[in-house]
């Protein structure tokens, strides 16, 4: 073997061990001597790389049995082969019951000894290097777990980035308050929660509600900018909206947030009793997402200020929405956001621009 091989002889009589080490010259090792099973456990404290243990089984202060009992109850100590070196044959199955691995009767052939000695230690040293490729294959699994939730963590937060920027660009264009696409996603989310609608759903929704006006971005500047009413024509361009921001996250299966967030662009104005456009879904038709967006949609764009109106008071936007039930929203998600409608004035506040007063 090309590493020196460690062996620790035990037993009480001075000359057999001195005889083992005799026989064993031959090889690379390193011969540790103990009288008893006290001093073994000892030299395996202070030479923790041993790597066998020729053991006798009949010795003072501590015998070969309850030797084998410690070392096999040891987590440190358990896997090192231990060959009984004995001169009967009578206590070899409890020995072996104990837990030792092999057996050498006396008077025992020189040969045979380096032979059991070296195919023991052979196995060891694989079961070692076995154990710490193991070990080193963990870490590197755990290493490279981390690395992938961090990638992943980091192209969630990028997808939602992309979101709220894209989101913004078309408010940008329409010069809507610049945390207004915020509110909407972390309103969407609150009432996708409140609704029940699970942890996954909710961060999908959180994504996608920030797309719900990206439409916009195909509408003229003329119309998207005007100050006052916008007559019958340019009311009909206005609508188009939806579908546009519909088309432009069309084809993204593979996608949730733009998938779902085409969904929203395109049914967010649809209408509980059907009046709604572009498709006039009516009811349940209208897919839960798209029902939760009108509503948080209409609460923040009523209680902000445009360069067309002022904010409203709360108290007028709650009277103008209660007048929406069962016709413009779903009346169920509406009572459950008036029943919380101080969490949603917090979100409100969390998320207001800079020059908003709310």
């Amino acid at each position: 073997m090309s590493d020196e091989v460690k062996i620790l002889t035990v037993d009480d009589d001075n000359m057999n061990v001195e005889m083992i080490a005799l026989m064993l010259s031959e090889m690379d090792c390193h011969v540790i001597k103990a009288l008893n099973g006290y001093e073994a456990l000892a030299a395996l404290e202070a030479n923790p790389d041993i790597d066998i243990i020729l053991l006798d089984l009949e010795m003072p202060v501590m015998d070969g049995y309850e030797t084998i009992k410690k070392l096999k109850q040891s987590f440190t100590w358990k896997d090192i082969p231990v060959i009984v070196v004995t001169s009967g044959t009578n206590e070899v199955t409890r020995s072996l019951g104990l837990g030792a691995n092999d057996f050498l009767a006396k008077p025992y052939n020189p040969e045979e000894l380096r032979l059991r000695v070296m195919n023991h230690v052979r196995s060891k040293k694989l079961a070692d290097f076995a154990k710490d490729m193991n070990q080193v294959l963990e870490r590197e699994v755990i290493k490279k777990t981390a690395e992938l939730k961090n990638a992943l963590n980091l192209s969630i937060e990028a997808e939602y980035e992309i979101s709220i920027r894209l989101g913004r660009a078309a408010e940008f264009r329409d010069k809507e308050t610049g945390m207004h696409i915020r509110r909407i996603s972390e309103m969407s989310k609150h009432l996708g929660a409140l609704a029940g609608f699970g942890e996954d759903k909710c961060e999908v929704l959180h994504k996608a509600s920030a797309l719900h006006d990206i439409g916009k971005i195909g509408i003229p500047d003329q119309i998207l900018l005007k100050p006052g009413k916008l007559d019958a024509d340019e009311f009909e361009m206005m609508k188009r909206h939806t579908s546009i921001g519909g088309d432009i996250l069309a084809d993204a299966s593979r996608y949730s947030s733009l998938s779902t967030g085409a969904i929203i662009a395109l049914q967010h104005h649809e209408k509980w009793d059907g009046t709604g456009y572009p498709q006039g879904l009516k009811g349940n038709n209208i897919h839960e997402f798209a029902r939760v967006v009108s509503i948080v949609d209409v609460f923040d764009a009523l209680t902000s200020e445009r360069p067309y109106k002022k904010p409203f008071s709360l108290d007028e936007t709650v009277s103008i929405m209660e007048e929406g039930r069962a016709v413009f929203f779903d009346p169920d998600l509406l009572a459950l956001f008036l029943q919380n409608l101080d969490s949603f004035v917090i979100l409100k506040e969390t998320y207001k621009d800079a020059t908003e007063v709310f």
